[in-house]
């Protein structure tokens, strides 16, 4: 459950009044121009950002009391200037790296006791299961595995993004710019691609120009637009509360946050410092 959603950068709000429900498996596709804060909004549910007003809960986790325990059961496909592919790697460098990492950080202490052999045939397996479900044929590439992501198309990088997200099996996936730069048939292979993930049971948030057919629709709006237009009422109405962006249905359901209370045992300072810093940094940078 999403309620009241409000995330403030310095030159004002970024998004406000998001509101939506959202079970596990759904696909929510986040929709508007560029500039109306789609990103900041996907960073802000997937624990990336520190939202200012609102609650929502992930998982039920609370945000923004659990942002760390949110960022470890979601992961992030795409995304411009936070999780970008590497253009001088491989298409099989960048799986083993990522392999690698997750066994390292996320792997459980006896995992990391087993046997070289058998650790290298548990990591293949998670790899081939992640390209599986991420539909991407790697004998079909130019080099095979040995392609670099440079010479990817960009159905194929998509692919790859998602694929090394999955390698986590997040409960929680965010992609990025979804539909942009892609033909109609590639759109289409892209959405049939998210929808085959949410049915496995993964709750997707597809920031996109144009949601699809059947997607949950999230539409946001341009605030300074709004804010105008707001000024321009005539003093005789009375003012009316903003209306939620989309009502509707991501995981879990609300629990409200004191924004005035302690921040209770899970929450770190890290989380106040990094999480505002890149809010600022995206809303400077319009990368909203």
């Amino acid at each position: 459950m999403v309620e009241g959603l409000g995330l403030k950068g310095p030159r004002g709000w970024v998004f406000r009044d998001v509101s939506f429900r959202a079970g596990a498996g759904s696909l929510v596709a986040i929709e508007g121009p560029s500039g109306t804060g789609r990103t900041c909004l996907l960073l802000a549910l997937t624990g990336r950002m520190k939202i200012r007003e609102g609650h929502a809960e992930v998982g039920a986790l609370p945000l923004p009391r659990r942002m760390a325990a949110v960022r470890r059961i979601a992961a992030l496909g795409q995304v411009p200037g936070v999780s970008e592919l590497d253009p001088a790697l491989t298409v099989a460098e960048h799986l083993r790296e990522r392999a690698l990492l997750q066994r390292r950080f996320d792997g459980s202490v006896r995992a990391l006791l087993r046997r070289p052999g058998a650790r290298a045939a548990e990591t293949r397996a998670r790899i081939d299961e992640a390209v599986a479900a991420a539909g991407l044929d790697l004998a079909a590439l130019p080099k095979g595995e040995r392609t670099s992501v440079r010479d990817l198309e960009r159905l194929e990088a998509l692919r790859l993004s998602i694929a090394l997200a999955l390698l986590g099996r997040p409960r929680l996936l965010g992609v990025d710019d979804t539909d942009l730069k892609l033909s109609d048939a590639d759109r289409a292979e892209a959405w049939a691609l998210l929808r085959a993930v949410a049915a496995a049971g993964t709750t997707v948030l597809a920031v996109c120009s144009e949601a699809p057919a059947g997607a949950l629709r999230i539409t946001t709006v341009d605030t300074a637009t709004k804010a105008d237009a707001d000024d321009t009422a005539t003093p005789a109405e009375p003012a009316v509360p903003a209306e939620p962006v989309a009502p509707a249905d991501p995981d879990g359901s609300a629990e409200p946050a004191d924004p005035a209370g302690p921040a209770g045992p899970d929450a770190t300072a890290e989380d106040d410092t990094t999480e505002e810093g890149a809010a600022d940094a995206l809303a400077e940078t319009g990368r909203a």
